[in-house]
C-alpha cells in the first residue's frame, strides 16, 4: 500500500508538472524507493539493439546516475544517465513528456529503470530509451508520456557516491563514451565568438571553445534557456557538462552557468609564422622528356623541425614583374634536415618518381616553371628569404635558365639568398649559355627529388 500511494502522488505530481509553465516548486517534496534492484547493465541492454529500435521484451532493471537537468532549460524532455557516479563506462538518455523534471530527478540522483516495454534505439553512438513514435511507417524512440514514467523510472532514497565528471584529456578524448558527465581544463572560447551571446533566441547555436594548443570542442546551448542572453565569458578555466556526439564531432551541453568557471587569464597567444634562413630552394626540375615531371625541392638545413605557416612560394613569369601564381606551403613543416617537394602533377610525379610529392599543386604553378621563369621564397613577414633568377629579366640564355634541365643548389650552402647568386648553382638547361651546361636532362634518372645532392 505505501509503494502505491507513491506512485499515486508521483503521477499526480507529473501531471500537475506538464500542465504548467512555472518552474518553481520548491515545496513539492519527491517520493523515493529502497525495494527495487537492478538485474541487469547496460552492455546487457546495448546488445539488444541489432541496426534498427526494437522494444525491450526482457524483464530488466538497470541502475543509473542523473547527470542533466533542465533547471536552466538548456535540456528539454530528456533525462542523461550513466552507469556509475565516477568513470563511467556507459551511459544512455530516456525521452519524457515531463517538464522540470528535475524537481524529481536532479542532477547526481540515483534512479532504476524498469525497462520491459521501454524502445531502445540509437542516435549517432548515443543509446536512448523512451517510448514509441512512428512517421512514415518508421519507428523511433519517442518521448515517454507523463503517465507512463512511474512505471518506469524510479528514484532511490540513497544516493551512494557523489556524481563527478570525467576530467578529460585531448589524446583520450575519442575514448569516452556519450551521455556521460565530463569536465574540460584549460578552456575558452574562441577569440572569433567573444562578444556573443551563449544562443540565438530561440535557436539551438553552436559556440566554440579551445585550450591552449587550440585543441577545440562545441558546447551546444539552447535558444530557449534561461542563460540565452548571457554574453558568453572571456576568460579561461573549467567547464562540465554531458558529452555527445554529432555525426563525427565531440558536443558538450552545460546544464547551467555554474558548469562553467572561466575565471583565469585567458592562453597566450600561440604565435606560429616565424621567418629562418634555413629553409630554401634546393632543386628545380625541367625535364626534357616530360613536363609533367617537373617539381620544386624546398631544403630545411635546420636542427629542428620548422612550420610553414604563412610561408609562399612566388613564380615570376619570363620578365613579369608582378606575380604571376603563388602556393600557400601553410599546414606543412619541413623536418630537420629534410625537404619539402611540389608538384604539379601529383599523380604523374608518383607514376616516374616512384613515390608522391609532399604537395600537389596545379599547372602554371610556381612548381610549373619551363626554365626561364623567376622564384621567391616569402616567409610570414613579406620578407623574401629566398630567390631564384632575377625578377624583371626573362631566364632564357641567361645564369638562371633551366629549360629542359634542372637547377640544384651547392651541397654547401646551408640557408636562403634574397638576391640570387650564380655561384650557388649547378644549371644544365638546353643551351649552356652564360656559364650554364649544355646537357638537358630526363626524368627521372637526372633528378633526385627529396634527397638533398
Amino acid at each position: 500500500m505505501v509503494k502505491k500511494s507513491i506512485y499515486i502522488v508521483i503521477v499526480l505530481c507529473f501531471t500537475f508538472l506538464s500542465c504548467v509553465k512555472n518552474s518553481d516548486f520548491n515545496d513539492i517534496v519527491n517520493g523515493c524507493i529502497d525495494d527495487l534492484e537492478a538485474n541487469a547493465t547496460f552492455e546487457e541492454v546495448e546488445a539488444l539493439y541489432i541496426e534498427e529500435t526494437v522494444q525491450i521484451k526482457e524483464d530488466w532493471i538497470i541502475e543509473g546516475y542523473v547527470i542533466s537537468s533542465d533547471k536552466a532549460g538548456n535540456f528539454f524532455g530528456v533525462l542523461h544517465f550513466q552507469d556509475h557516479p565516477t568513470n563511467p563506462a556507459h551511459g544512455f538518455q530516456i525521452e519524457i513528456d515531463l517538464r522540470d523534471s528535475h524537481l524529481f530527478f536532479e542532477a547526481g540522483s540515483r534512479i532504476l529503470i524498469k525497462l520491459k516495454g521501454l524502445y531502445l534505439g540509437k542516435s549517432g553512438e548515443a543509446f536512448k530509451l523512451g517510448g514509441t513514435f512512428t512517421a512514415f511507417g518508421n519507428i523511433s524512440v519517442g518521448r515517454l508520456p507523463v503517465l507512463k514514467i512511474p512505471e518506469h523510472i524510479f528514484l532511490l532514497c540513497n544516493n551512494a557516491d557523489e556524481v563527478k565528471p570525467v576530467l578529460v584529456d585531448f589524446e583520450n578524448v575519442e575514448d569516452l563514451r556519450t551521455n556521460t558527465l565530463v569536465k574540460f581544463e584549460k578552456m575558452e572560447i574562441v577569440e572569433e565568438e567573444l562578444g556573443n551571446s551563449f544562443a540565438i533566441a530561440k535557436e539551438e547555436t553552436e559556440r566554440a571553445l579551445e585550450n591552449c594548443v587550440e585543441k577545440k570542442i562545441v558546447i551546444v546551448n539552447s535558444g530557449f534557456s534561461d542563460f540565452q542572453k548571457e554574453i558568453l565569458p572571456e576568460g579561461n578555466g573549467t567547464i562540465t557538462g554531458v558529452l555527445i556526439k554529432n555525426g563525427d564531432e565531440l558536443q558538450l551541453i552545460v546544464r547551467d552557468l555554474e558548469d562553467i568557471n572561466f575565471t583565469n587569464d585567458r592562453c597566450p597567444e600561440i604565435i606560429t609564422e616565424f621567418t629562418s634562413t634555413a629553409i630554401f630552394i634546393s632543386e628545380l626540375a625541367d625535364p626534357d622528356n616530360n613536363t609533367s615531371a617537373r617539381f620544386v625541392e624546398l631544403y630545411n638545413s635546420a636542427s629542428e623541425p620548422l612550420d610553414l605557416n604563412k610561408w609562399i612560394l612566388r613564380r615570376y613569369t619570363n620578365d613579369k614583374t608582378d606575380i604571376s601564381s603563388t602556393i600557400d606551403l601553410s599546414g606543412f613543416v619541413i623536418n630537420a634536415e629534410s625537404t619539402l617537394v611540389i608538384s604539379p602533377n601529383a599523380n604523374e610525379f608518383e607514376l616516374i618518381y616512384g613515390f608522391p610529392p609532399d604537395l600537389g599543386v596545379s599547372t602554371n604553378s610556381p612548381a610549373d616553371s619551363n626554365g626561364d621563369d623567376n622564384l621567391e621564397l616569402v616567409d610570414p613577414f613579406a620578407t623574401v628569404v629566398d630567390v631564384f633568377g632575377i625578377i624583371g629579366e626573362d631566364g632564357s640564355n641567361t645564369n638562371h635558365e633551366f629549360e629542359d634541365g634542372r637547377a640544384v643548389r651547392n651541397a654547401n650552402i646551408l640557408e636562403g639568398n634574397p638576391n640570387y647568386t650564380f655561384d650557388e648553382w649547378i644549371i644544365h638547361n638546353d643551351t649552356g649559355d652564360a656559364g650554364t651546361t649544355n646537357q638537358p636532362q630526363n626524368a627521372p634518372e637526372d633528378f633526385t627529388p627529396g634527397i638533398r645532392d
